[in-house]
């Protein structure tokens, strides 16, 4: 007999308390292996692959994409005896489906002389007609092809009130379709707490395409594509193996439109996509969720519960330069990236060492402070869902090769939206580099549970006074804002300095290191 199991939302990291649904990676009628990846999830910090605890056959998707849940919410269902024997009333045993995965027998309180029972479920699982595709249906991505071993979508029995039932599995039988009394119904998903948040329902599968193939694309463009009403499968693509990219469903959106691409102002704002356009076209409003609410929860406690200090100093940096152009020509360097960030982050690590007590932290609920005995070092990173500061765990054990092995991997994993919430945690002490942007400066806010961040400046060519002449110098500005509960001005003063000094001239960090 088929045993059913639902997997609800876990907890993806340090008491999240909701996720947003961003891409099944599996469909009805699937077999799934313990620890197989089924679903992407995006969280308030990251996005985030689940595996599947259980191996089976899929039997519902309970929740559909783009759909924001709350931990605890069943997203999927599970037949973990898909071998067994028959549900009493059911079939016998052998009917199979297209690529030969057994057809699965419905719930057993659904029996067979019930109206939408098991005579007419079964009745659906025949032979598809002349020119019908077969396979199964997976939520907002249409049909799948013939070719991989999955159950052909089951008819749904009369549904209930709209919006309670996933239509991609076997629906319960209301009394006023004749259901008996005390049938059992499925739980539906419990909806989130969050006022104006969808309920946790799936919703009707995509109408099956006409053409020959499903079209290609990431789950971030697919669902790019369906918060903007494309069908992916009329997007002409360019990306490479004919893969649709961004920018094709950017264009093919405003081609239909009949907006000159020259002129489209929104070519290149990828957050306009998750608004809502005011019906006078002169604003976009834009649900704030995600990592960006969880930087502006965390930016407004951090500034009004820290009193922040900042100092300043600017700095030639020139032999620095002159450093990293060696480093990049250097053998042992050939495998990864070197920049100035690199030769700063070195330096700040050495100043940490030299001033211990900025590695520290503020209890407020145990009236302490926290000095850390390791370097979390984090790396403030602009990413396309917000700001994430993941950070490189026992930086000051790295040399300088682990460093940059360790930015590199960081930066990468960051911008490819899968910094994991374990990479963002117990971060010590952070640089954002501001430079990248051809900014000199700024006054950075310090990360929630930290002492200090430092802000990293543009370096420039300026006319610069160097052994008594003026020479055209490489010229940073840094500033480092720190936490006046716990640092002074004093030692805020001799960290910005230390840090100077190694990146005037990397000598230094022998006579320190």
């Amino acid at each position: 007999m088929p045993t059913y199991q639902q997997f609800p939302l876990p907890d993806a990291g340090e008491g999240l308390t909701e996720a947003e649904i961003v891409a099944w990676h599996v469909a009805v009628g699937d077999r799934v292996e313990v620890n197989q990846t089924i679903v992407e999830i995006e969280t308030a910090k990251s996005l985030v692959d689940l595996p599947c605890p259980w191996t089976g056959v899929v039997t519902r998707l309970l929740v559909s994409e783009g759909t924001t849940v709350e931990v605890g919410t069943p997203i999927i269902e599970v037949d973990t005896d898909p071998d067994g024997a028959p549900a009493p009333g059911a079939p016998a045993d052998g009917a199979e489906t297209q690529g030969g995965v057994r057809a699965h027998q419905p719930h057993p309180d659904r029996s067979s002389a019930e109206p939408g029972g098991a005579d007419e479920v079964e009745a659906s699982r025949a032979e598809p007609e002349a020119g019908e595709k077969p396979g199964a249906v997976l939520v907002g991505y249409g049909v799948a092809d013939g070719t991989s071993a999955r159950r052909p979508r089951t008819t749904a029995a009369p549904a209930g009130p709209a919006g309670t039932t996933p239509t991609n599995a076997p629906a319960p039988v209301t009394p006023a379709t004749g259901a008996r009394p005390g049938a059992a119904t499925p739980a539906a998903p419990r909806a989130s707490a969050a006022p104006g948040r969808p309920t946790a329902t799936a919703t009707a599968p995509a109408p099956a395409r006409t053409g020959t193939g499903r079209a290609l694309a990431k789950p971030p463009v697919r669902k790019l594509a369906r918060d903007m009403g494309v069908d992916l499968d009329a997007v002409a693509a360019t990306g490479p193996g004919g893969i649709v990219t961004r920018e094709d469903v950017l264009a093919h959106s405003v081609r239909a439109e009949g907006r000159d691409l020259a002129t489209y102002p929104g070519d290149d704002r990828p957050w306009l996509a998750s608004g809502t356009v005011t019906p006078d076209g002169r604003q976009t409003r834009v649900p704030v969720k995600s990592v960006r609410k969880r930087t502006a929860e965390a930016m407004v406690a951090s500034a009004f519960t820290a009193p922040h200090v900042t100092v300043f100093h600017t700095v030639d940096v020139t032999r620095t330069m002159k450093l990293v152009e060696r480093l990049r020509g250097d053998r042992e360097f050939a495998d990864v990236r070197v920049t100035p960030l690199l030769i700063a982050a070195k330096a700040l690590l050495l100043a940490v060492d030299r001033h211990p007590e900025i590695n520290a932290s503020w209890d407020e609920a145990a009236q302490e402070i926290v000095f850390k005995h390791y370097v979390n070092l984090g790396i403030a990173a602009a990413t396309p869902r917000g700001l994430v500061v993941p950070n490189i765990k026992d930086a000051h054990r790295l040399d300088l090769l682990g460093l940059a092995r360790g930015l590199g991997e960081l930066t990468a994993t960051a911008r490819a939206g899968r910094t994991s919430p374990t990479d963002m945690s117990d971060g010590t002490i952070t640089i954002t580099n501001v430079g990248v942007f051809g900014i000199d400066t700024g006054t950075p806010i310090l990360n929630p549970g930290e002492a200090a961040i430092l802000a990293f400046g543009a370096i420039r060519q300026q006319p610069w006074v160097h052994k008594g002449k003026v020479k055209p110098r490489h010229v940073t500005q840094l500033a480092l804002s720190f936490d006046h509960r716990l640092v002074d001005g004093e030692l805020g003063s001799r960290v910005l300095a230390d840090v100077a000094a190694v990146l005037a001239d990397p000598a230094q960090a022998l006579v320190w290191g």
